[in-house]
């Protein structure tokens, strides 16, 4: 059965990528750590210690092919897609073999500014458009799923 694992710590497409499951059959797992435990029907949650990358480690020993991860996480996205999963981010971007390393490169980049005392801008506001783009793309990634998994 396929999974979808969700870095949910602070996830705010949760309930939507439930429902949307639900409806492909697809298991879903809610990974968090202990100071943002979250918890729903119908689905597993795997509550991990609060520490540097706990909740990371666990979903990405418990990911496999075809598997499916929602996270804005470009680290964890990477090692999710080695392991032959699909990932994509709340806002519908999915992260491909693709374009992983120019992600990263531009997240190490905006570190090195902060480091140096620049600042970065922050992530927009959350709209409605956000959710409409990540139903339609999650849909998309599920079904993508389901048919590789497959063989097709």
């Amino acid at each position: 059965m396929l999974q979808l694992l969700i870095d949910a710590d602070a996830c705010p497409v949760v309930d939507l990528a439930l429902f949307i499951s639900s409806q492909y059959e697809i298991k879903p797992i809610l990974f968090c750590d202990t100071s943002h435990t979250i918890e729903r029907e119908n689905a597993i949650t795997i509550t991990v210690p609060k520490g540097p990358d706990s909740v990371d480690f666990k979903l990405v020993n418990a990911v496999s092919r075809y598997d499916i991860v929602i996270t804005q996480d470009y680290g964890l996205a990477a090692m999710c897609l080695a392991k032959g999963a699909f990932v994509i981010d709340q806002n519908g971007r999915e992260m491909t073999s693709d374009n992983i390393a120019q992600l990263l490169a531009f997240r190490f980049e905006s570190a090195k500014i902060r480091r140096s005392g620049g600042r970065t801008k922050g992530p927009k506001k959350r709209t409605e458009k956000n959710n409409i783009s990540f139903e339609m793309k999650f849909r998309q990634i599920c079904e993508r799923a389901i048919l590789e998994k497959k063989g097709g």
